[in-house]
């Protein structure tokens, strides 16, 4: 009888946990936590003495209960107090997936986002849900996804393979935007087809200061020219959403977790991977809670 009552104790402690565990990764990192993640990088592509603080705010997805405006908002005045001199926003802005009650429209998310400030303004891509969630151009494959104009109309640059030239006088640099590398959905095979196009997006680069490369999709690395870009930001993987010891289970890569999170320094080159804000799949977040990605160059 003893050995019974030590076992279900056991076991009625194990379930405990489970249940508190569950809860966490379930309810409270991904809907509570917010944090700051810092990077502090020298690229040999960046000038020296030529400071910039860029925040990256990645995959949002928007939505209810997980993601309402109110947090929306939240991370608006907190990537404000941080006072960046470049906002970037990655993709992903609406929500949906396993336990959402609904997603939040864009038109409703972009509202919010209009209130970014920065003296290098605020630049975006757009994510593979983008596009997904456009019926008409993943029927046409072509055009771009309504976000696009979404975004434009809030005040927000959209940069689809695309480049354009900020910062101040004799410190100018530029910011290039490539096209989601999983745009377009393949029902047959399983395949994604991408909107990218890396040589037009740096074929916008007209003279020789810096470049900042952003995509949804940290994939792109590997092609990204090493004596052109001094920096590639991207979100996409919300670095893995569950995530132990510097591994994840499961991540949304053809490299698993070689780009799944954090600074990655790779053949002279560097890129920056966001946890990103929100969800997918699953509302869920074990050990990479949401963040804002705050990267000091210089």
């Amino acid at each position: 009888m003893s050995t019974r009552r030590a076992l279900l104790t056991t076991l009625g402690g194990m379930t405990a946990i489970g249940a508190v565990g569950g809860l966490y990764a379930f309810w409270i990192e991904p809907t509570y936590r917010l944090g700051i993640a810092e990077y502090r990088l020298h690229p040999p592509n960046w000038p020296a003495g030529r400071p910039l603080t860029i925040a990256a705010l990645s995959d949002i997805h928007a939505c209810e209960p997980q993601m309402p405006l109110e947090r929306v908002a939240q991370i608006v005045a907190a990537t404000n107090a941080l006072r960046p001199d470049l906002v970037v926003l990655l993709g992903d802005y609406m929500g949906g997936g396993a336990l959402v009650k609904h997603g939040i429209p864009v038109t409703e998310t972009a509202q919010l986002l209009k209130d970014l400030r920065a003296p290098h303004g605020v630049h975006s891509v757009l994510g593979n849900h983008d596009w997904w969630e456009d019926a008409q151009v993943q029927r046409f494959r072509r055009g771009v996804p309504r976000t696009a104009r979404v975004l434009a109309e809030a005040g927000i640059s959209v940069l689809h393979n695309a480049a354009v030239k900020t910062g101040f006088r004799g410190q100018g640099f530029w910011l290039a935007g490539s096209g989601s590398l999983w745009a377009f959905r393949e029902t047959d095979d399983g395949r994604y087809l991408g909107a990218n196009h890396l040589g037009r997006t740096l074929g916008g680069v007209r003279d020789q200061d810096p470049v900042i490369l952003l995509c949804h999709e940290p994939d792109i690395f590997p092609t990204v020219p090493a004596d052109r870009v001094a920096l590639t930001i991207c979100g996409h993987t919300h670095g893995g959403q569950v995530r132990v010891a510097g591994f994840s289970p499961y991540v949304p890569s053809a490299f698993g977790n070689r780009y799944a999170y954090g600074h990655v320094e790779e053949a002279g080159k560097h890129l920056i991977v966001s946890g990103g804000l929100g969800t997918s799949l699953l509302p869920v977040r074990f050990g990479v809670p949401p963040e804002i990605t705050l990267i000091r160059l210089g």
